[in-house]
């Protein structure tokens, strides 16, 4: 097993989120700790295809939507000001939740986005290594070391 710090966290976690539908895997190499990209056309070089059973690698398969889904609804739940969280709260009703709940920070609240990007990247982090743990490439012990470290952050 590595290290957690041999990881880059917030790679791990971008594969986590990847909700693009066209033919590509995020991959990591459990020796090293290096994150690659493939796709069906170009492997991961860019130039050759490869088949996926062919790589010594483990494959980062993106964690369902809802699971971000719940960071927007959790993020309006704990704003301090309840008709901001109401109003965040409305703007994740249904589809496109993902871009209202964006425009809406955006364009009425962009005093709260630093907030939101670190809320956002903690737990984002957080998944990136119970990910590591679930898939033994970190021990169990680092992990709820870390976890237990990076509690989400107090919002305003």
């Amino acid at each position: 097993m590595l290290a957690l710090s041999r990881f880059d966290l917030e790679e791990i976690a971008t594969a986590l989120a990847d909700q693009t539908d066209y033919e590509h895997r995020w991959l990591i190499n459990p020796q090293t700790g290096e994150i690659v990209f493939w796709t069906a056309d170009l492997g991961v070089d860019g130039r050759a295809p490869v088949d996926l059973d062919d790589l010594d690698l483990v494959c980062i398969e993106p964690l369902p939507s809802y699971v971000w889904y719940q960071d927007m609804a959790d993020f309006a739940e704990r704003i301090s000001d309840e008709a901001v969280g109401r109003r965040l709260a409305r703007a994740i009703q249904g589809k496109g939740a993902f871009r209202r709940f964006r425009d809406e920070l955006h364009e009425e609240y962009p005093h709260l986005l630093p907030a939101w990007h670190t809320f956002r990247a903690v737990r984002a982090q957080r998944r990136a290594v119970e990910w590591l743990a679930d898939n033994s490439l970190i021990d169990d012990e680092a992990a709820t070391r870390f976890v237990t470290e990076h509690p989400d952050p107090d919002l305003p």
